[in-house]
């Protein structure tokens, strides 16, 4: 992508809202979602109070009227902020090209899903497979848009092969690769195959990398032991933001 134009500035500060906005309604998802596997989405706030609101309580600000406005789940402040960050930082690689829309789309449920698998370790289907059929049908709207800088089919493929590569490694390590993290890779997978297998293998090569340094670092600090698991699902997403904010510059 050519230098940033002047009214790209714009472009990046209503993403960045955009994000921020949309980050305000991830703690309470979050919070409904960090169950046990086999137990029900959480209906109540840590004081026992029942969630209501919109769309079944799952749409509103993590705070609770009947504890005084108390906040619950995890910090909003900062999921707000980062997923601001993360969305004009997108913008700002992407530019206008039609794909930001899926980008800022998307960024809101991956921030969801980093926080809810490091809070209880779970990757809940509902959202995996959400970002799995999501990304393939909203780059197809993009592809069908003018200046477009992607490939769907290398999309498709992309999901595919991240798919296959993970559940490999899940029949190999079960032990070390959940079931979450196969479904997680086939939206992944999309998302980086639309700018090609270079992207594909940037992304899961960060990934990774980022994972590795995490544990080692716990290792290091004897917070951890080389057995210890650790939730890998926020260290997939953040290797495939790299990757893709690498392949949407150069693209």
């Amino acid at each position: 992508m050519s230098g940033l134009q002047p009214y790209d500035a714009l472009l990046i500060v209503g993403a960045a809202l955009w994000g921020g906005a949309a980050g305000l309604l991830v703690p309470r998802a979050a919070h409904r979602f960090s169950v046990a596997p086999g137990e029900p989405w959480a209906s109540r706030c840590p004081e026992g109070h029942p969630i209501g609101g919109r769309a079944g309580g799952w749409i509103g600000p993590a705070r609770c009227a009947a504890c005084g406005g108390r906040a619950y789940g995890p910090g909003t402040l900062l999921v707000s902020l980062a997923t601001a960050v993360a969305c004009g930082a997108l913008a700002a690689a992407t530019g206008t090209r039609p794909e930001l829309a899926v980008w800022l789309v998307l960024a809101p449920l991956g921030v969801l899903l980093a926080v809810v698998d490091l809070r209880v370790q779970r990757l809940p289907d509902v959202l995996t497979l959400s970002l799995a059929g999501a990304a393939p049908v909203l780059l197809a709207g993009a592809a069908a848009m003018p200046e477009d800088a992607g490939d769907w089919p290398g999309a498709l493929y992309g999901s595919l092969a991240l798919g296959a590569a993970y559940f490999v490694l899940f029949l190999v390590n079960p032990d070390g690769m959940g079931f979450g993290d196969v479904k997680l890779a086939l939206g992944l997978g999309a998302v980086l195959g639309w700018y090609g297998w270079g992207t594909v293998l940037l992304g899961t090569f960060a990934g990774f990398l980022f994972g590795g340094l995490y544990g080692m670092g716990l290792v290091l600090a004897r917070r951890a032991g080389r057995r210890t698991s650790i939730p890998f699902g926020p260290f997939l997403i953040a290797g495939a933001f790299t990757g893709l904010l690498i392949g949407a510059y150069a693209a």
